[in-house]
């Protein structure tokens, strides 16, 4: 039941419509180019594959933080290959790993046994930084590479870490969808087929790990709208995942609440 789907979408025109509108959206704003990070995932990949086929320099930047092996060399890889197919592509890597220790040791209790998930917020906030460094640098923008699942249905990022972005090319397709595109631009299969993470842990936690849902799990819920009485047990967790962090990470997804001061009172 929850399979990666083999969505019926128009392929070609969804990707060149998504490539469109990134080099009219850059040209409007005066910006000449693009920067994304990229983790070794399935997200990055497509995000910066799209980028570069709008001929505009695209910046990949590698920022590891204690990464794992496994994901450094992904990006390497999708870097490689995007050089190959495209002459608008530029790298760099920034070890960001002796900056993220070096903070650690300034803050007090930092080894306390609640301060795992703030220290690995904080990982994506240095990315974010980096990155809107080369951006100023370079008049570039940062490119989200967030999906509508994590993006609109659960807050899956940090806010203002990799949430921190210009422009967000993917955040109308659920993941399977990323999958199906990223196939069909024949992103590498190590790439393909790894366990989606966010890369931010250091014992290569997954995703689904995190969450506790897949994500086609997790887009079954997001369509949800019928008798819940009739849903077997595990369906029901899944729904309960998904509502609770729906609900618990509002505060990411909306806009920042504005305090307005009444007319009387000016």
């Amino acid at each position: 039941m929850y399979k990666f789907v083999n969505y019926k979408m128009k392929e070609k025109e969804v990707i060149q419509q998504i490539v469109n509108w990134l080099s009219d959206y850059a040209k409007k704003s005066g910006a000449n180019g693009f920067v994304i990070g990229i983790s070794g995932g399935i997200d990055s990949a497509l995000t910066s594959t799209l980028a570069a086929k709008t001929g505009l320099p695209t910046l990949c930047l590698e920022m590891p933080i204690h990464q794992n092996k496994t994901q450094v060399e992904r990006g390497r890889n999708h870097i490689k290959w995007l050089h190959k197919k495209f002459e608008n592509i530029c790298d760099r890597e920034i070890e960001l790993t002796h900056v993220f220790d070096s903070f650690v040791a300034k803050l007090p209790n930092s080894h306390q046994e609640n301060n795992e998930l703030p220290l690995v917020n904080v990982r994506a906030r240095f990315r974010m930084t980096a990155l809107y460094y080369y951006a100023q640098l370079n008049n570039y923008l940062v490119v989200g590479t967030g999906n509508k699942v994590e993006d609109f249905g659960i807050g899956f990022f940090t806010k203002y870490g990799d949430g921190g972005v210009d422009i967000s090319p993917i955040a109308d397709l659920l993941k399977t969808e990323v999958y199906t595109l990223s196939k069909k631009l024949g992103i590498n299969n190590d790439i393909l087929l790894a366990p989606p993470t966010d890369g931010l842990w250091g014992d290569d936690k997954t995703d689904e790990e995190q969450i506790g849902a897949s994500y086609p799990e997790l887009e079954w819920a997001m369509n949800f709208n019928g008798d819940e009485n009739s849903l077997t047990k595990r369906e029901k967790e899944i729904l309960n995942v998904y509502r609770t962090l729906n609900k618990k990470n509002q505060h990411k997804m909306n806009p920042i609440p504005v305090y307005k001061i009444p007319n009387y009172l000016r």
